[in-house]
C-alpha cells in the first residue's frame, strides 16, 4: 500500500464519524438559547466517543446544556435498584424468591417475592396513582419520602392480581426494592450504589435525589411547555430507586460499557438482562430494570425515563458494539421518533423491509379498554407509520403492529390479542391525561406522564 493510499484510507475513516456527528446535530434542530434541551453520548466499538450538548440547562441563568450537565434519569435508575438488590443476592444476603415481608413486614400477605418486584409481575398499585387518585396529592404537589411509599403500599388491600400471572409497570416496586436494600446491607441504596457502583467504575458524576433540597453543582433545571411559555417542572420528592438517578450521558455510557463487560461479575450481569417470566411459561420483554427489544432484529437492551420535566434514554446494543445515552430537560424533548433517528445514525443499514398494504385510516391516540395503557400512532412524512418501536402495517380488515393482528371495527375501536391476553384500543382525542405509553407486546408500558418514572 502506497502511503498516499494509506493517507486516504485513514481520512475515510475519520470522515465517517465526523459525518454521523454532524447528522446527530440535525436531530437536535430547535434548540436554542431560549429552550430546554438535550445531552447526547454515542459510544461505537474502536471509535471515537461522541458527546453533543444542546439547548439551556438553566433559561432563567442562561446556563447553557453541555456534555457533563448533569440531569435526573428517571426509570433508567431502576437498573442500578435491580443491580443492586441482585448483588446482594449474589453474596447470598438475599434470596429473589424471598417474600418480600422477610424484609417488609409491614407489608400485607400477599405472596410477593423480592424477584416480583424488580419484573413488575408483583400486582402492587403504582403508589404515586393512588395518592393521587385517593389521596388527591399528585407527585411534585407533596414531599413524598421512601417511608411514605411504604406506608401507601402497606395499606392496599388487595393486588392487581394474583403475583407472578401478569405484568404491570409500578414504580412502587423498585421504592420496595430501594428499602430492602437498606434493611439487608445496612447502608441507603444511595451509600451502597456509590461504594459498589459508583466510585469503582469511575462515575464520578453520579449520585441520588434522596434528598431534594441539596445543591447539586451543574444539575439543569426541568421545564415543561405551558402553551406559548415555558415552566419550571422539578421533582420535588425524596422517594427513589425507582427514579431519581443523577448522572450525566459519560457516566451512563461507563455503566454500560461495564455490563457489556461483565464487570459486575457474572451472576448480576446474566440475571439483569434475564427476561422475567410469569407462572404460565409466557416469557416477557422485560428483565429486571430492562426492556429487552428486537428493533430491526437487532438484539437492543435499554430503558427510557422520565420524571417532572426530565427525560431520558439509554440503550445499547452489545452485538453491534453501540450505546447511546440521552438526557434531557425538557418534556417533551425526547419522542420516540428521536430516539430511533438517533439510533438508526450508528447502526449498520438494514436491508429496506419488504413491502406492506397501507394502514388504514388511524387516529393519533388508542388506549387499552382494560387498564387505559396508551398507543400512540406516528405518522412519518412519506405515509409510514410506527406504534412505539414497532411498524404499523395494513392487513386485510385492520394492521398488523409489530408481529400482532388487530381488527378494526366499524366503530374505529382496534381489537386483537397478544399470546393470549385480549386488546380492545379505542381511539382517544387531545387532552387525555398521559398515564402510560405503549412499548411493545406484552403489555410492555413506559410511564411518560410529568412526575412519573
Amino acid at each position: 500500500m502506497t502511503f498516499r493510499a494509506a493517507l486516504t484510507g485513514l481520512a475515510l475513516v475519520l470522515a465517517a464519524p465526523a459525518q454521523a456527528a454532524d447528522s446527530l446535530d440535525g436531530q437536535f434542530t430547535g434548540m436554542g438559547h431560549a429552550t430546554p434541551g438535550c445531552a447526547v453520548g454515542i459510544e461505537r466499538a474502536g471509535q471515537p466517543q461522541i458527546t453533543r450538548a444542546y439547548g439551556m440547562a438553566d433559561l432563567e441563568h442562561n446556563v447553557p446544556n453541555a456534555p457533563a450537565t448533569i440531569f435526573e434519569a428517571g426509570s433508567i435508575s431502576k437498573q442500578f435498584t435491580a443491580a443492586a438488590i441482585l448483588t446482594l443476592a449474589a453474596e447470598h444476603k438475599l434470596a429473589l424468591g424471598d417474600d418480600i415481608r422477610k424484609y417488609l413486614p409491614e407489608m400485607p400477605a400477599f405472596g410477593v417475592t423480592v424477584d416480583e418486584l424488580l419484573s413488575h409481575t408483583s400486582g402492587l398499585r403504582d403508589w404515586g396513582s393512588e395518592e393521587e387518585e385517593l389521596a388527591g396529592w399528585p407527585r411534585t404537589d407533596r414531599v413524598y419520602d421512601l417511608a411514605s411509599v411504604l406506608a401507601s403500599a402497606s395499606r392496599q388491600r388487595a393486588l392487581n392480581y394474583a403475583p407472578g400471572t401478569h405484568w404491570s409497570y409500578t414504580n412502587t416496586g423498585y421504592n420496595l426494592a430501594a428499602i430492602i436494600v437498606q434493611r439487608v446491607s445496612g447502608q441507603s441504596l444511595a451509600d451502597f450504589t456509590k461504594a459498589r457502583f459508583f466510585t469503582p467504575l469511575g462515575m464520578s458524576h453520579t449520585s441520588w435525589r434522596d434528598d431534594f433540597r441539596r445543591i447539586v453543582p451543574g444539575r439543569a433545571i426541568a421545564y415543561e411547555h405551558k402553551g406559548n411559555t415555558i415552566e419550571q417542572l422539578m421533582p420535588f420528592e425524596n422517594a427513589y430507586g425507582n427514579g431519581g438517578l443523577l448522572t450525566t450521558v459519560g457516566d451512563l455510557l461507563i455503566w454500560n460499557r461495564a455490563l457489556t463487560a461483565g464487570k459486575l461479575g457474572p451472576f448480576v450481569t446474566a440475571k439483569l438482562q434475564e427476561a422475567a417470566k410469569l407462572k404460565d411459561g409466557r416469557t416477557l420483554n422485560y428483565a429486571r430494570g430492562l426492556f429487552l427489544d428486537r428493533p430491526h432484529g437487532l438484539t437492543e437492551i435499554s430503558h427510557s425515563g422520565s420524571t417532572a420535566g426530565y427525560s431520558a434514554w439509554l440503550s445499547r446494543f452489545p452485538n453491534d458494539g453501540l450505546s447511546v445515552a440521552i438526557l434531557c430537560n425538557g418534556t417533551d424533548a425526547l419522542p420516540n421518533s428521536r430516539v430511533m433517528a438517533v439510533e438508526n445514525l450508528y447502526l449498520p443499514k438494514q436491508a429496506p423491509e419488504a413491502s406492506a398494504s397501507k394502514p388504514p385510516a388511524l387516529a393519533e391516540w388508542y388506549a387499552s379498554r382494560r387498564d387505559g395503557t396508551l398507543f400512540h400512532i406516528v405518522k412519518a412524512a412519506d405515509g409510514s407509520m410506527t406504534a412505539g418501536r414497532m411498524a404499523v402495517t395494513g392487513v386485510a380488515r385492520g394492521v398488523r403492529i409489530g408481529g400482532v393482528t388487530l381488527t378494526l371495527l366499524p366503530d374505529g375501536h382496534l381489537e386483537g390479542s397478544s399470546e393470549g391476553d385480549p386488546y380492545e384500543l379505542v381511539p382517544k382525542k387531545r387532552g387525555f391525561p398521559a398515564r402510560r405509553i405503549w412499548r411493545g407486546w406484552p403489555d410492555a408500558m413506559r410511564a411518560t406522564r410529568p412526575g412519573r418514572c
